[in-house]
């Protein structure tokens, strides 16, 4: 991949963002291209929020406009209780110069934990007005979570961040003992927008999300406490069983290059979406742990890896994509600022893996 290509993908990124969780997305691929040493997935500050500069850090530059220091919620959800999260992990960097908005990071984490609803088993609800589970909410809520417990050095905190994730598999799931798409998670389950669907994108949401609080856990003081250890071997399991399922079904369609919108439905197309996000998950995962997420793991990314940089465009758009606020729609789309974000984490997420492997 050429600088000037990865460019025009987060320039597009960055027109194409308009709503809350595009945002915190995109800050978090722009934190994790240009500053690989803040992000969680460096071990070079364990157990310590770094320190940047807002205005000489793109991630935080870009954010900052976006994220309200005098409300309960970092930015409007439009009905979303997770979404708004997204912005935490950017809120908590900006903080450490700037106090109004670690207390707005703050406030954020109170309403998760003390004002939304919740499923029946004690998972924090995606929506404010009901008790709904979405598969994005992992990548949205439980990485800020996870922040803030390094923030506050909580291990009750770190341990609800992990737990969360553990309680919305318990609810999104497949059960990996099932003939179809086990390990792998529904879309949504809940009164208002179910969708039972195997999601592609939804499936990367997870993951990464997951990754993302498990990378968290490993570099904080408490990645030794048998609690802390005890669920990150459990989410540990879950990322595997997702990236199971997915490559499972892929190795199923040999002449189909990229995973389908619905992973176990072949009537639908083929998409760059889900298909960068797991795939940059698969990278992170290897990077984290290579004796769990082997070749096996890393050769498939890297088919798909290269499958997805052949789809993208001169200028920097990549398609086909799903239409990201209708899952439903059977036209391949052109735009996606969900997919340009995940391009950058997939390429971040294989720059990292690779030197790392070379180290």
């Amino acid at each position: 991949m050429s600088s000037e290509l990865i460019n025009s993908v987060i320039s597009q990124g960055q027109q194409l963002a308009t709503h809350s969780w595009e945002y915190g997305t995109f800050a978090e691929a722009l934190l994790e291209w240009y500053n690989p040493n803040a992000s969680v997935y460096s071990d070079i500050t364990p157990d310590a929020i770094p320190v940047l500069q807002v205005d000489q850090t793109r991630s935080l530059s870009y954010a900052k406009p976006h994220i309200s220091t005098t409300s309960e919620t970092l930015i409007a959800g439009d009905g979303a209780a997770g979404d708004p999260a997204s912005l935490g992990v950017s809120a908590i960097l900006i903080g450490q110069t700037q106090p109004n908005y670690l207390s707005a990071a703050e406030r954020q984490v109170n309403h998760l934990l003390n004002d939304v609803t919740r499923y029946s088993n004690g998972a924090i609800s995606h929506r404010e007005s009901v008790a709904e589970l979405w598969a994005d909410f992992i990548y949205m809520a439980p990485p800020t979570l996870a922040y803030w417990a390094l923030q506050t050095k909580d291990v009750n905190l770190l341990s609800t961040a992990i737990q969360q994730c553990v309680l919305y598999r318990d609810v999104l799931g497949v059960p990996t003992s099932a003939k179809s798409a086990a390990g792998l998670f529904h879309h949504i389950i809940g009164p208002q927008s179910q969708d039972l669907g195997i999601w592609s994108t939804g499936n990367g949401w997870a993951a990464g999300g997951m990754a993302r609080v498990y990378a968290t856990a490993k570099k904080s003081q408490f990645a030794g406490n048998a609690k802390i250890k005890s669920g990150m071997a459990q989410i540990k399991n879950i990322i595997r069983g997702i990236l199971d399922g997915a490559i499972a079904l892929d190795a199923a369609e040999p002449k189909e290059p990229l995973l389908r919108n619905y992973l176990n439905d072949t009537t639908w197309f083929g998409e760059l979406s889900g298909t960068a996000m797991l795939t940059a998950t698969a990278y992170r995962m290897a990077q984290l742990e290579p004796g769990t997420f082997g070749n096996k793991y890393t050769s498939w990314a890297d088919s798909k890896r290269q499958a997805i940089t052949k789809k993208i465009n001169s200028d920097g758009l990549l398609s086909p994509v799903i239409n990201p606020l209708n899952w439903n729609d059977r036209t391949p789309a052109t735009k996606s600022p969900e997919a340009q974000s995940f391009a950058v984490l997939m390429f971040a997420a294989y720059r990292d893996y690779s030197s790392k492997k070379a180290s």
